[in-house]
């Protein structure tokens, strides 16, 4: 593990970084790979950019010297409000990726744990997640546990 790097939250001035690694995000998981993207990376910089303009999607980056080399981001999904129970959002959380070369290096855990500070300052209990199979352990190390609570419909 290094201490050489830096977590911090995104910006949207990050948004052109944050796409291209989303990009190489896809294609590292894309089976095949030959296939063309179905939208250009320009859209997806769009949407990064009005996302965290808007406020509705948070990010955090880590970064090595200049470089940002990975990312993590955090939807708030606002939950109706229950006479009985505190109704603080529920995080979702998605797009965790660290390029290759920075990955067993402490990158990702510092990534999760500075959104899970950021989500419990928020007073949002639960954070929810769809890794893929390669990531559930470094999800698990973080905190992460399977949940008998939800469903999903496909």
């Amino acid at each position: 593990m290094t201490t050489d790097f830096r977590v911090r939250q995104a910006q949207v001035v990050d948004a052109p970084v944050l796409a291209r690694l989303r990009w190489a995000f896809k294609q590292e998981d894309h089976e095949g790979g030959s296939s063309a993207p179905a939208r250009s990376m320009t859209q997806a910089e769009q949407w990064i950019r009005e996302r965290l303009d808007g406020g509705q999607w948070l990010a955090w980056v880590v970064e090595r010297g200049a470089e940002i080399c990975g990312h993590v981001f955090l939807h708030l999904v606002e939950r109706v409000p229950d006479p009985y129970e505190d109704n603080t959002p529920v995080g979702y959380v998605t797009n965790f990726y660290v390029m290759p070369e920075y990955r067993n290096l402490g990158f990702g855990a510092a990534l999760l744990r500075a959104l899970r500070q950021h989500a419990q300052e928020l007073g949002s209990d639960v954070l929810i997640v769809w890794p893929s199979e390669r990531s559930v352990p470094v999800y698990r190390r973080a905190g992460f546990r399977p949940s008998p609570d939800l469903l999903e419909a496909r």
